[in-house]
């Protein structure tokens, strides 16, 4: 049986793929801040971790896979950001993978073909006003993806999914009415906001025998926003 760590484990996109990984019968280990109050199924190992500390995880011998889904939505103007701001995105978004990722490197080194997979965002690869903390700090995540990729080829694979809005509880403020719901969704040329599904249906691929053959990849999931433009 194969293990995976999810790193975020207790809500949203995280939770979700929690929940698909046992469906396919992995061993699954969800760490997060609040992960006490989590309300997921028995046969899951939780771990209390803060990805902006020097915690320590309990890491198995051999790992075979690694998700680290914490995220940011900080959206201003550029003229409104402080330096505190971006070091936050960073904190979380960057720092906060490479540490895990030292913690775990010698336990998925064990592994057959370990897999790991990392968050991006859809205003990486398409400019977007207001997002230029979050996309800095997740272009940093690209970066890492694929020189990650190449560095542990061909023994772990790295890869990214980079989301537009999701409907999480990241994401409430920007769907915390219907006029604000109705317009995001209208954003998107397949006229409907992602889902925690539409998303860890991608992850669980990446973490499996399905997708040995990929890796250093960002793959975009938005609804069609970054490519299209429909008249």
């Amino acid at each position: 049986m194969k293990t995976i760590l999810v790193i975020g484990g207790s809500s949203g996109i995280g939770k979700q793929i929690v929940s698909d990984l046992l469906q396919k019968d992995y061993k699954v280990i969800a760490a997060s801040r609040s992960i006490q109050s989590a309300d997921l199924p028995e046969e899951v190992e939780k771990q209390q971790y803060d990805v902006t500390s020097d915690e320590q995880l309990d890491i198995p011998e051999q790992l075979d896979g690694l998700v680290y889904c914490p995220g940011t939505i900080n959206l201003r103007p550029f003229n409104r950001i402080k330096i505190s701001d971006l070091q936050s995105e960073l904190e979380i978004n960057y720092l906060g993978a490479v540490r895990t990722l030292l913690q775990c490197l010698n336990s998925l080194k064990k592994s057959e073909q370990g897999s790991v997979l990392l968050f991006s965002t859809v205003a990486v690869q398409t400019g977007m006003p207001f997002h230029s903390g979050i996309s800095a700090a997740k272009g940093a995540v690209e970066g890492l993806v694929r020189s990650l990729a190449a560095e542990y080829a061909p023994h772990i694979r790295f890869n990214a999914i980079a989301p537009s809005l999701t409907d999480t509880p990241l994401a409430e403020g920007l769907l915390s009415n219907d006029k604000k719901r109705e317009a995001n969704t209208e954003r998107h040329p397949l006229k409907r906001i992602g889902t925690a599904e539409d998303i860890s249906r991608m992850a669980t691929y990446l973490l499996g025998e399905e997708s040995r053959w990929v890796t250093g990849q960002i793959f975009t999931l938005d609804g069609g926003m970054s490519a299209l433009r429909l008249l």
